[in-house]
Order: C-alpha cells, then structure tokens, then sequence
C-alpha cells in the first residue's frame, strides 16, 4: 500500500526641480504638425488583401501555456494585431515626426549638463554625513564597514541593531543612519544616471536636479522603445499616452488615441469573426471556431507507408486493388475484378490481332489499375509527466496534438483519432479538452522513489498517488484496446514524450519507481509488443529535455526497433524539422 508522502528641454527647463508642478513654469510643448495628417480611409484599414489578424492564435498559445484563459488580458489578444503602419494614412509619419521631438529633447538634455561633477557631490555628501555620524561605541566598528561596503541592506540591519540600545545616543545614531541611507540611494541613482548616460554639456546640476532629469531621461527612453515599435507593428496600445503629453500637444497625442480606438474596433471585431466569447467575469471561451482557425500545421509525414483499407482519403503507394481507377492499364492477371475492366482497349487489341475474327482472347485483355486511398485509426498517447514543464514541452506536445486533430478533421473525416494523456495514470481526454491540459505537478523530490500501490485497497484512491511520473505502458494499453476494435488495418500509436517511462502496472499494482527502472522498461515493452501483435505501428515523437541523456533515446529506439515503428527526433521548440529514423523502411531521413 502506498504510504503518506513526505516531503519586476531647454537649458532653463532642468534648473528647476519638479518644474510641471510649478505654476509659473509652462513652457511651450514641442509638436504641431502631427495633426496635420488627417488620411485615415476606413476602407483600406486594415488591408483587404493582408492576412487577418491571428487572435485565435494568440488565444490559444495563452491556453496551451497556462491551460485556461482565465488571465489572458485584452493587452495580450491586442499583440496578436500586427499591422503595418503604412495602412493608416500619416501614422507612420506621425510616429516619426514624436520619435524625432523626443530625440531631440533628449540631446538638448545631454549636451546641457555635466553628470561627473554631480556624481563627485553626491559622493561628497555620502562621506560628510558617515563623518558627522555618531555610532555608539558597541556599533563604531560596524558602522565604519557599513559605511565602506556602501549596502543599503546593512543600513537596515544596523538601525535595528541600534534600535536595541537605549538611551539619546541610540536614538540621534538612528536618524543619522536615515538621513545616510537617503544620501547612499541618491548616490545610487546618480550612479546608474551617469552610468546609462553621456553627458557633454558644461551647467552643473544639483542632486535634486540630477534625480529629475534622471526621471525625465529614463522616461523619454521608455517611450522612445514604445514608439519604435508601433513603428514595427502599430501597436499603440503599448504608447503611454498620458506620459506622452508632458512632452508633446494634446493635438498629435489625441490624433494617436483615434488611431489606437480604431485597432481596438478592429480587435473586437477579429475576435467575434475567429471565435472568441467574452465571458461575464473577463475572461474568455473559445469555440470550436477558434479551434479549427487554429488547428493549421499539418503532420502528414506520419501517415506515410499505409496499407490498404476499403475507405478514406489517404494518399498512399498502394497500387492494386482499390476503389479509385487511374487512366494507366496493365494486362489482366486471374483474380482482378471484372469491375475495373478497360471494354474499349480489350476489344481495340483483339481487332489489331485478328481483325476478322472480332473473338476476344485473354492476352486482349486489360484492366485499370486502381489506387486505393487508405483509412488509418491513430492514438495520440501526450506525456503530461513532471518533467515535460522543463522548457515548457508540454506546450508543444499539445501544439502537435491539435494540429494532428485539425488535418484528420479537414483532410481525413473518416478517420478515427483518440488522445491519451499520460502521467502516473493514462486517461481518454476529449480533443476539445487537450488545450487545458497541464503537466502534473511533482509531489515527491526524493533522488530515489521506490513506490508500489494496490489498487484493489479500497483505502487508496487516484488522489493518494504523486501524479507526476510516466506510464506509457498504462497508455498504451488503452490505445491497443480502442485501435484494435477500428475497422482499418492502418492503425498506428503516436507516443509524444522526452524520455523513460517511470511507472507501470503489474496487475492491480502500480509501480512509482525512479530513477528509470528495468522493470517498468520490460512491462512497456511487453505492452508494445502486443501492439505489434495487433498490427498497429508505433511513432514516437521524442522531444529534447535539459534531463535527457543517452538512456533515453536508447530506450526510443528499442522501443521503435522492436516493434517495427518509427522515432521522430525533434530539433527544438518547433517541430518542423526533425530527423526520422524509419524502422518500417531502414532509411534515414531528414524533413524540413
């Protein structure tokens, strides 16, 4: 029985500290010629002949990430929008022309101070306060390393350590060590000012001068970077407008906010069209419309090597008996169907033999050869083990799945198709299901786990066993029982996961065992030589881990070797280009 478990400007304008809270200062903005671009034609916005935005697949790699859409924002749907400036008349001309304003500002600013001279006072107010400072003598020592090491962490801890010690001393010590604290994080930041960047001017500023234009620096580059990409894509939802008007007309920032609620109408209007329902709380559902938008890859590749069957649209080298005549013709062998008989070329042929006779022999006559489009039954067995959220695989595992569910569904409609998702248990998952799939999470962190549970105790359920171990065997099992009752002799089994199995049945006993054990490879193999028993091929998609080692594409490929089938060594994150070792054939080959 299984036990509990232990276990982120003009030369005068920077003169004055805080100066747009000063009534008396209003100096005149930069800008006035932004507005000038009034060329917005609805008709040509967005493109009619550019793709559609594709915020069904932002939706869905959301839900592929984090297994729902409950924190998927209108912000995230919005990066799915990618525009080209050029298709707002004057956009790009207008983030142009703000780039421009806010560069030049920023050059003013540079060119009118020197930063090394305030760095030097900052550093001289830091030294003066440590000196005037009076430490207690149990803290003098502390302090004076305190003061060297310059961490605001050990300005904390010796406030405390002088918060412990009573009398005047202590108290005045105390808020000494405020007042250096502020000085040593002014110092910081004049640091980073001087740091980030380069001053030519020759105006010295003050430290209260240093911090504003510090302020004003960093955000002229935050917008600058938020303008260059609207630039790329026009996403000016990611512009701070109200940020933006301190440095420009409220005209040119109004003109941008137009254009921004035109890319949100176009953002609600993609989301009605491809499929996505806001829900009352703000989250959002997608339908089977969004899923069939995007279910686009194809992977085709693993349909290749079919046998014949008496239905389905498969295109295969099988030529012989079909359902389909092609044009070419061969000579009559005993047992082809009368059905598929060329009656024009037979009796074409027993006239240019013997035009006199008009007798038919059998040398006249001949077929068309029939090609036969094959039914095939496939099982999408996911590994939804612990380790598939190391560089998030299981992203990809589902990624595979949906587009396999997408191209039966256009391609392949008589074709069957169930999806296993596999971990210490195996259970059916329905494919409008598969995007909410997430790795289970790991219950135990032992180096070595040696865990057998019966399943037959009443006393123990599901929710008792750690979840994150893998039983392809379990999988399999459950893929043998549904493909075996398919009516095709073009049954395959398609395994996705990175490594070992860790957990198998004996019985009604589950094994939990890792590292890897023997054991649990042996039951695996057993179960996929009754695979092979019952005809039904094995692939095996074996995806990179930063745990993955030799053993692992070992036991891949003795697994394919075994069994007659294929291994699908991915090359990464996309699984696009990949290395197949095909066993059916013994060739080699890459896919790109």
């Amino acid at each position: 029985m299984l036990s509990a478990i232990r276990q982120f400007s003009e030369d005068e304008e920077h003169s004055v500290p805080n100066r747009r809270n000063n009534p008396e200062f209003n100096p005149r903005k930069p800008g006035g010629l932004i507005h000038s671009y009034q060329k917005y034609d609805p008709g040509t916005f967005p493109s009619p002949t550019g793709p559609p935005p594709d915020v069904a697949g932002a939706a869905f790699d959301h839900m592929l990430a984090f297994g729902s859409t409950h924190r998927l924002t209108e912000e995230e749907l919005a990066n799915a929008i990618k525009l080209d400036p050029s298709m707002i008349g004057g956009l790009g001309p207008s983030l142009e022309a703000l780039i421009a304003m806010l560069e030049e500002r920023k050059r003013k600013i540079l060119e009118t101070y020197d930063g090394s001279r305030v760095h030097d006072e900052a550093t001289s107010v830091y030294a003066e306060r440590a000196a005037e400072a009076r430490p207690p003598n149990a803290l003098r020592d502390e302090f004076r390393r305190v003061t060297r090491a310059r961490q605001l962490r050990d300005f904390e801890n010796l406030w405390y350590a002088a918060d412990a010690i009573d009398g005047d001393d202590a108290d005045r010590f105390k808020a000494d060590l405020l007042r250096l604290r502020d000085d040593l994080g002014n110092l910081y930041q004049i640091d980073e000012l001087v740091g980030n960047y380069e001053f030519t001017g020759a105006e010295r500023m003050s430290i209260e001068q240093a911090l504003a234009v510090k302020a004003e620096l960093e955000k002229i580059d935050k917008l600058l970077e938020q303008l260059r990409e609207a630039m790329e894509n026009a996403q000016l939802a990611v512009i701070d407008m109200d940020e933006l008007r301190e440095f420009v007309q409220d005209a040119d920032v109004d003109q941008l906010e137009q254009y921004a609620e035109q890319v949100q109408d176009l953002l609600r209007q993609e989301m009605e069209r491809q499929g996505i329902e806001r829900e009352a709380d703000g989250s959002y559902r997608l339908t089977p419309k969004a899923l069939r938008i995007f279910q686009s890859r194809l992977l085709e590749e693993i349909f290749s090597e079919l046998d014949a069957a008496r239905s389905g649209r498969h295109d295969g080298p099988i030529v012989g008996e079909g359902s389909v005549e092609m044009p070419k013709t061969r000579q009559y062998e005993f047992g082809d169907s009368p059905a598929h008989l060329d009656v024009p070329q037979t009796l074409t042929n027993a006239v240019i033999r013997d035009p006199g006779s008009g007798r038919v022999r059998g040398e006249d006559i001949v077929v068309h050869e029939t090609k036969n489009n094959p039914k095939c039954a496939t099982s999408v067995l996911m590994d939804m083990s612990g380790s598939m959220r190391h560089g998030g695989q299981y992203v990809n595992v589902k990624r595979m799945a949906l587009a396999l569910d997408g191209l039966i569904r256009s391609e392949y409609p008589g074709d069957f198709l169930s999806f296993i998702e596999i971990a210490s248990f195996a259970r059916i998952v329905e494919p409008g299901r598969v995007a909410e799939l997430m790795p289970k999470p790991v219950t135990v962190r032992d180096p070595v786990v040696r865990l057998r549970a019966d399943l037959s105790d009443e006393r123990i359920s599901e929710h008792m066993i750690p979840p994150h171990f893998t039983n392809i065997q379990r999988g399999m099992q459950i893929a043998r029982q549904q493909l075996g009752v398919q009516d095709t002799p073009n049954r395959q089994l398609v395994l996705i996961t990175d490594g070992l199995p860790t957990a198998h049945f004996e019985g009604e006993h589950l094994y939990l065992l890792y590292p890897p054990d023997p054991l649990t490879e042996e039951a695996t193999m057993r179960e996929a030589r009754l695979c092979y028993r019952d005809g039904i091929t094995i692939n095996i998609f074996l995806l990179p881990s930063w745990s993955q080692t030799s053993e692992d594409i070992g036991f891949a490929h003795r697994l394919a070797e075994t069994t007659g089938g294929r291994v699908f060594f991915t090359g990464g994150d996309d699984l696009d280009q990949f290395v197949l070792w095909d066993y059916v054939s013994m060739r080699r080959k890459v896919i790109r």
